[in-house]
């Protein structure tokens, strides 16, 4: 793989076009070469942890993450200081993106209409909305609103006339039966199956990422992951002949990551 990281890093694993790296994405963003990837897909702290209650798998409990969920002290990030972080990660993303790169982040209520603006405010062009409607969503224990049933994927571009993204349409028609494949995506939530290496607590579906970085990437090219958890972007970009790059500030997803990785290099192999 490319040397695009200057400076020293951390390397949790490295190996057949995979870099994972421990820190925070902050720093190790500013040490990666300018417009160096082709892809990123991220999906930042929601932001949703505030002490509630969920039900997952017929079982009340905590809807808190992680620390990584949280804005310093506070357990409810300031609307203010959400939008701040937000507009800084991005900004850093599209320096590293190539002018034709685009780039995918996934969100709910808690977080993506900051996401949005901070997209336009850094210069980003929004291509699609996309809604990913989850078939077997956890109930709603309050029965005080509407059952929480979708999450949000925004796909945008760096707005540059120099050069225009790469979109698969023949390829997602094709995959879509012959027909315009439309914003609406329909699916179940991540398999157990796809858990076996280790659970994170917001771990997407591969379906989801395969779909993502076959639609906006060709073979060889190169997809980044800023806040990866347990490496479903890594999974899928592997899978299709992708190099990959995640960046994760905790070791045990990390660990998750390598795992999960090591088995589709070596299916690749086989």
């Amino acid at each position: 793989m490319e040397r695009v990281i200057a400076g020293t890093v951390q390397k949790y694993f490295e190996a057949e076009d995979v870099q994972l790296i421990c820190g925070d994405a902050f720093q190790i963003l500013r040490k990666i070469k300018p417009e160096c990837v082709d892809m990123i897909f991220a999906d930042p702290p929601y932001f949703l942890s505030n002490d509630g209650i969920t039900c997952q798998g017929g079982k009340m409990v905590s809807v808190n993450k992680g620390d990584w969920d949280k804005l310093g002290k506070e357990k409810i990030a300031d609307v203010g200081e959400k939008h701040k972080f937000n507009r800084k990660w991005i900004r850093l993303c599209k320096r590293v993106l190539k002018a034709d790169g685009s780039i995918w982040i996934s969100g709910t209520l808690h977080n993506i209409y900051s996401i949005g603006m901070a997209l336009e405010q850094e210069g980003f062009k929004i291509i699609n909305n996309i809604t990913w409607q989850k078939t077997n969503p956890p109930p709603n224990l309050a029965c005080r609103c509407f059952t929480h049933s979708t999450e949000t994927i925004l796909w945008a571009q760096k707005n540059e006339k120099r050069a225009k993204h790469f979109f698969a349409y023949e390829l997602m028609k094709e995959i879509n039966n012959g027909k315009q494949m439309k914003d609406v995506w329909t699916g179940s939530l991540t398999k157990p199956s796809e858990k076996k290496e280790g659970k994170h607590p917001t771990q997407k579906p591969e379906y989801l990422l395969e779909r993502i970085v076959l639609a906006s990437t060709k073979a060889g090219q190169t997809v980044l992951d800023p806040f990866c958890g347990s490496g479903t972007t890594g999974v899928a970009a592997r899978r299709f002949e992708r190099q990959f790059i995640g960046i994760d500030n905790c070791e045990e997803y990390l660990e998750i990551t390598k795992r999960r990785l090591e088995k589709v290099l070596e299916e690749r192999r086989n």
